[in-house]
């Protein structure tokens, strides 16, 4: 295997010089087997199917109304199978740096808005990791998507990627990149060649960095979503498999005390979120109002109870919450207040007939 100087390899041009021509004729040592919707593939030309490479699907988390950015967009595919999620009302940004890859989509575009009844894709040409260059404002963007992709962006320029993925997202927002990830580090003598690495090999992230890189930009809800059993290559003995990783954006902020607690449901006995909360299953736990409506949604809205106070405290009253101080027990006086006193001596409708049989409960 021809294997460069170091010095000497420029690695973007590598992967330029790559997909240019898996434009023009189809490459399957690109392909790594994915499923995908039958009924997203009817609307999508025939070429644009065979020379799109990725190795996932993160179109399959979106939802309908949403913007959509999908970083190296290729010929397009998961562009307009995104088109077709998130609907008329939604939209579908693609951003590539490939010139044939582009024009492949773009000249795509209006067969697939026939086959669709509206238009809702749109292309632009640019670096992922300088989104800037395709014209990507700051806070545009509902869901970030990326299919096999940011493996082949240069290492010195990782930190900037993610970081201008956390740019352009909604605070609210999410980002969900299928990638190929290794489950050993890659050693340096496979970084310097050329094939490999525009072949999503040699930049491809150690599978646990991976979701770090996730949190070091500022994403909350870090989550596994997908991973391939089977590895889709192996290359002296390291194991490179496709997975999907879905991270949210909106933790930042100030923290208020408006007297919210949450109750962990369990498995685990305590776990541990990403600002060092802790919480013990069955505990009721203090959290700050920013926290609480994090956690009122996804990933956490099934593994916790949320407990509002009888009487919410104004925000522009509430005072600080100290978050940094890891985790809190909540008194139950501090939610239902220090002056309650109620008592009932049966349960309202208790014994009310269920709805639809007409058979009392008890």
């Amino acid at each position: 295997m021809n294997t460069p100087q170091a010095e000497t390899l420029d690695i973007e041009s590598a992967v330029k010089e790559r997909y240019a021509q898996a434009a023009v004729a189809a490459e399957a040592s690109l392909c790594c087997p994915v499923m995908y919707d039958p009924k997203h593939l009817e609307a999508i030309p025939r070429e644009v199917i065979e020379r799109d490479y990725g190795c996932g699907n993160p179109a399959e988390h979106l939802r309908a109304g949403e913007t959509v950015l999908d970083l190296g967009s290729g010929a397009g595919k998961i562009c307009f199978i995104a088109s077709q999620v998130v609907g008329s009302a939604g939209s579908v940004i693609g951003v590539d740096m490939n010139d044939e890859m582009l024009a492949l989509a773009r000249r795509s575009a209006p067969e697939v808005a026939r086959h669709l009844g509206y238009a809702n894709v749109t292309f632009a040409k640019g670096r992922i990791q300088n989104l800037v260059e395709a014209g990507i404002a700051n806070d545009s963007i509902d869901v970030v998507v990326s299919n096999c992709v940011l493996n082949l962006v240069r290492p010195e320029d990782k930190r900037q990627l993610f970081a201008e993925i956390f740019r352009v997202l909604r605070r609210g927002g999410r980002a969900v990149i299928s990638d190929i990830v290794s489950d050993e580090d890659v050693p340096e003598a496979m970084q310097q060649n050329a094939d490999l690495w525009s072949g999503c090999i040699s930049g491809a992230f150690r599978e646990d960095k991976f979701l770090e890189a996730f949190e070091a930009a500022g994403f909350y809800g870090v989550t596994l979503a997908a991973r391939d059993e089977a590895p889709w290559r192996t290359v002296e003995g390291i194991e490179f498999r496709s997975v999907t990783i879905v991270a949210f954006k909106g933790k930042e902020g100030p923290c208020f005390d408006q007297k919210h607690a949450v109750i962990y449901r369990g498995p685990f006995r305590e776990v541990v979120d990403d600002d060092g909360h802790v919480f013990r299953r069955g505990v009721r736990t203090a959290v700050c109002e920013k926290t609480f409506h994090i956690l009122s949604r996804e990933p956490y809205r099934e593994h916790v109870e949320l407990i509002l106070p009888r009487v919410l405290v104004p925000l522009e009253e509430a005072p600080p919450f100290p978050c940094s101080d890891g985790a809190r027990l909540r008194d139950p006086r501090e939610t239902k207040g220090v002056d309650y006193r109620a008592t009932t001596l049966e349960a309202a409708n208790a014994c009310a007939p269920k709805k639809g049989d007409g058979r009392p409960c008890c």
